[in-house]
């Protein structure tokens, strides 16, 4: 587990939790996830950069952000944290979610970002998914399940994501995160903002120029390396890597082939 510390930035908390020294890389996360789900990850990336990893404003132990909850507005607040901790520039890598969010920093703030990683993402708006979430993209459906059947929607997440068990701890930090009422209303928001908004981000695609490193699992339930092969065709600045074996969380499971993917040279 990740040692982490409440910063307070624009009178707001903020769970943070920082490693390393060097190059500042931001790791974005997606749900049910916290930055927990950075653990096995993080540290090995602490080798080569100054890693942070943080708790989405609305989520995990960091409070409400005033706004919207679309990746454009999830951009925008990464942008203020780069203001916040004094960074021109960022390698940003987002997983889940986090992925798009990543994307929209990328075709908002180019200069702030010094590259691009963005790993099993929904981030092609009519490619092949999963039927949990073909079923969850349905507003309603996914609105009504969120807010009624959280241990549900969780279990389900976990047994989809990894094959292997999650540890103990982890599930248990994950879970007493997303059982919170206000998260999962961010999250309702935050899944109805993605989907309203993911057409406009898929069409900005070709122009965003950043070097790109897409990282796909060969195994991902949810979101196919099809996915992944159709954003590198649209990306003119990236190259793709499919992870043989892994799963939606490879971040815990390969953490050591994500982190020397990340840390080798983009062309």
């Amino acid at each position: 587990m990740l040692a982490a510390s409440i910063e307070v930035i624009g009178g707001k908390r903020l769970r943070v939790a920082r490693l390393g020294d060097g190059p500042p890389i931001l790791l974005l996360h997606g749900y049910p996830d916290t930055l927990q789900i950075w653990s096995n990850l993080a540290p090995l990336l602490a080798a080569h950069f100054q890693v942070i990893a943080f708790d989405w404003p609305g989520m995990g132990e960091s409070e409400a952000w005033s706004g919207g909850a679309t990746p454009y507005d999830l951009a925008r607040r990464v942008v203020t944290l780069l203001d916040h901790w004094n960074f021109a520039r960022a390698i940003i890598a987002g997983h889940d979610m986090g992925g798009q969010a990543a994307l929209a920093v990328a075709a908002l703030a180019p200069d702030r970002v010094e590259r691009l990683v963005v790993m099993n993402s929904l981030v092609i708006p009519d490619a092949p998914t999963s039927w949990e979430i073909r079923l969850l993209r349905r507003f309603r459906i996914n609105q009504w399940l969120l807010r009624h059947m959280p241990r549900t929607v969780f279990n389900h997440a976990l047994a989809t994501s990894i094959v292997e068990p999650l540890p103990s701890e982890l599930a248990a930090q994950l879970w007493s995160q997303f059982r919170k009422r206000e998260t999962r209303e961010f999250v309702v928001r935050m899944c109805a903002g993605y989907e309203g908004t993911l057409q406009r981000l898929a069409a900005s695609y070709p122009s965003i120029a950043v070097p790109m490193r897409i990282l796909w699992a060969a195994n991902d339930r949810h979101f196919p390396p099809h996915h992944g092969r159709i954003l590198h065709e649209r990306m003119p600045n990236s190259d793709l890597h499919i992870i043989d074996g892994a799963e939606h969380w490879m971040v815990l499971t390969h953490a050591a082939e994500v982190a020397e993917l990340i840390g080798r040279h983009v062309p």
